[in-house]
Parts: C-alpha cells; structure tokens; sequence
C-alpha cells in the first residue's frame, strides 16, 4: 500500500536514510512523503503500529525485485531422479545402475529407485528387497536412506539422498 491507501489511524514512520522518525498518524506521515517529495510505503502492515517508510516507489520496487532474484540465483532446486529396475537384473548391470545413482547424487539430486514386478515376479516380491539394499549399501559412502523399501502395488521404491 502506498500513500493515499494507507487507511490506518497511527503508524510508525521510518525516513528516507532510515532513522526512525516516530509513531504519528498517517496523514501527518503522508505530509512529510509529499514534503519530500516521495512517498509513504506501508513495508510492515501487520506490526502494531504498522510501519511505514518514506521512500521514492520505483526505487523501492526495483531493489525489491532486485533482492528477489538475487534470492532465486542462490537456491538449489532439488530434482528427484529415477532408476528402474527389474527383480532378475544381473550384477554388471546393477553396477551400471548404482554408477548411474551416484553420479545423480553427486550432482545433488535425489535418487528414486523403483523395482518394478510384472507377472509371475509378484509372487516373489519378499525374495527381491535385497536388490534394493544392495544399492543401498553399495552407495552407503556418499547417500543415505531417504525413505526404505516400501511396497506400493507392482512396485518396490526406495529413495536416497546425499550425506551432508
């Protein structure tokens, strides 16, 4: 809210070098924006008394938006990756697998890895978890069990993240 939509009866009033020049009504606070010849941005509406600063708008809403993507440049947006497998995968492509897994996580991303059954294969889904803690074991020196094995219709998933 900027000058004139301020609707509240006392507010607290920052300057334009940012001393606080007191506790006053907004209509006296709006004297002292036009006698500037800024404005009054309300930055704080639920403190009580709300607070306002005296300062030039534009400016305001540029370094605003300037400190939001400086924000965004700086956070890292965890992506989760997947492995599938089947229950009679063979150890040299299991190995390719983990090697597939660790680089994921090196790049620090989460690795889901799905056992998937189909068929005859459901019946044996107990004799199968050793799969999954194979790769958990396996990639024990960088990651670390997220979530364990868990059964969720034909599928057996695993998440693993990095070790900080």
């Amino acid at each position: 809210m900027i000058n004139e939509q301020i609707r509240d009866k006392e507010v607290r009033v920052i300057g334009l070098d940012g001393e606080q020049v007191g506790i006053m009504s907004a209509k006296e606070a709006l004297a002292l924006a036009d006698e500037a010849g800024v404005d009054l941005v309300k930055i704080a509406p639920m403190a009580n008394p709300p607070v306002c600063r005296i300062v030039d708008y534009g400016k305001f809403k540029y370094e605003q938006l300037r400190k939001e993507k400086e924000a965004k440049k700086k956070q890292k947006i965890v992506e989760i990756k997947e492995i599938r497998l089947s229950p009679n995968i063979d150890t040299n492509d299991l190995n390719t697998k983990v090697q597939a897994a660790r680089k994921f996580l090196s790049k620090g991303n989460k690795v889901k890895v799905t056992l998937r059954f189909r068929g005859r294969e459901m019946a044996h889904m107990n004799n199968s978890k050793h799969i999954l803690d194979d790769i958990a074991e396996s990639l024990s020196d960088i990651a670390v069990v997220d979530k364990p094995a868990k059964v969720e219709g034909r599928t057996m998933t695993m998440f693993l993240t990095e070790k900080k």
